[in-house]
């Protein structure tokens, strides 16, 4: 089964760089840079084009920074920069598109929003015609022409 387009990651020129280990974390696990920039709150595309934007050097000592942030895995806060220069590399040369957005049809959004509030609309008239009518029938007696105060002898 394929994925829809908008839970698909699609190709990027940058999967090279978002992929790769930054090193494992202290619970085994390996650290993406797509996994670490997420984390630290940063769109890992707009980072990516940003730092495939700058000079080698100056994007492995602003890279170094960010891993630096992070919390040490196997790896040391001195290690940053070593790491850093090893993962620019798999950055292409010239900056990319960034993914572009999904399109999503016209009205498609919309029509959802109508239906949940349709349903939410007729939920909450079924409630109040629920209270109305526990309201009217207060002496929990339902029988008809037998109510509060009525006398059946003569």
């Amino acid at each position: 089964m394929t994925l829809r387009p908008e839970y698909s990651l699609g190709h990027s020129e940058y999967n090279a760089f978002l992929f790769a280990a930054v090193g494992e974390e202290k619970i085994g696990l390996p650290l993406t840079v797509l996994t670490a920039l997420t984390r630290l709150g940063f769109d890992p595309w707009l980072e990516a084009a940003r730092l495939t934007d700058l000079p080698r050097e100056t994007a492995a000592r602003v890279f170094a920074v960010t891993i630096a942030m992070l919390p040490e895995g196997d790896w040391k806060a001195s290690e940053a920069e070593a790491i850093a220069a090893r993962l620019v590399n798999w950055l292409p040369r010239q900056s990319a598109a960034v993914i572009p957005s999904i399109k999503v049809a016209p009205g498609a959004s919309g029509k959802m929003k109508s239906a949940a509030a349709t349903w939410l609309a007729w939920g909450v008239l079924a409630v109040a015609l629920l209270f109305l009518g526990l309201h009217f029938f207060s002496d929990n007696n339902l029988e008809v022409g037998r109510g509060a105060g009525v006398s059946t002898q003569q």
